[in-house]
């Protein structure tokens, strides 16, 4: 496991999507493959599998591009038993100040918990473990005092209502997602105060007339979303990352002023997750 030494004032924040990323958590995909198919994506790709050489190839430029971009990126060491650990994001999520470990809903990820915990234990930094089944970080998207929260086959209505008890000083907001999408951020995701990517289809009619009010909306095609096009990573000042092969998406952030950084992903994806999953912010601002 990667140890960087870690600022004595390092602190725990993360108020929303798209302040400048200045830490995340990543785990190289060394054991990728396709084993028990527990997503949409991944049967439609379990044939053919997954090439880990050359996920391992395009998860290393993107974590030298996080790196060239200043952002502090801790690694931890790939487990052969855990095949999933490459999606970061689901184990835990920052909301403010506070970090909470997620209660993961499949039981194959289960001991990537175990890890995570580990290394936070060991740094002495303080966690929330959700034990209300299940939450994870890929339903969690936060905006400044609103957190939305995806209701998919991974997060239940009971553990968003239990989030809601601890964060007093947040409007926790549900979400409801379609049955096959994977997670809130495969469908939706913010990246600045005012704009969102969206795959409408994949949200349900109440729960996108809310979001209709609060952001202006960046429409995903039914095949830009099958490759994961709103799950881009907004890394601060307008920049985010996105999968190369969606050009007309691209074109359209580029219009709306966003810095396009096109970085290819398309092995990692077969597995359901994209830049976003991969990466757990820490600090943010």
């Amino acid at each position: 496991m990667e140890n960087p030494t870690l600022d004595q004032n390092f602190r725990i924040s993360c108020f929303n999507e798209y302040d400048p990323l200045k830490h995340v958590i990543v785990v190289p995909p060394n054991f990728m493959k396709i084993t028990d198919v527990i997503n949409v994506t991944q049967r439609h790709y379990i044939q053919e599998n997954i090439n880990t050489a050359v996920a391992m190839k395009q998860h290393t430029h993107f974590i030298e591009t996080l790196k060239n971009e200043g952002i502090q990126v801790t690694s931890f060491e790939p487990k052969k038993e855990l095949n999933e650990q490459v999606f970061t994001r689901d184990i835990g999520f920052t909301i403010g100040n506070k970090f909470f470990l997620a209660a993961l809903n499949k039981d194959l990820r289960k001991p990537e918990s175990d890890v995570l915990k580990g290394w936070l234990d060991e740094r002495k930094i303080p966690f929330h473990q959700i034990q209300t089944k299940s939450i994870e970080g890929g339903d969690v998207i936060v905006d400044n005092n609103k957190v939305w929260v995806g209701i998919s086959n991974r997060t239940t209505l009971p553990a968003i209502h239990h989030l809601q008890t601890i964060l007093s000083d947040f409007q926790v907001i549900p979400v409801r997602i379609r049955k096959d999408i994977l997670h809130l951020d495969c469908t939706f995701n913010i990246i600045s105060p005012d704009t969102a990517i969206i795959f409408k289809p994949g949200i349900n009619e109440s729960s996108l007339k809310e979001l209709q009010q609060h952001y202006h909306l960046i429409d995903v095609t039914e095949e830009e979303q099958f490759s994961l096009g709103p799950n881009v990573l907004s890394i601060g000042n307008k920049k985010l990352i996105s999968i190369s092969s969606n050009k007309r998406l691209n074109e359209e952030l580029n219009r709306r002023g966003f810095d396009v950084i096109e970085v290819e992903f398309s092995e990692i994806i077969k597995s359901g997750g994209s830049f976003r999953c991969c990466t757990l912010p820490l600090v943010r601002g």
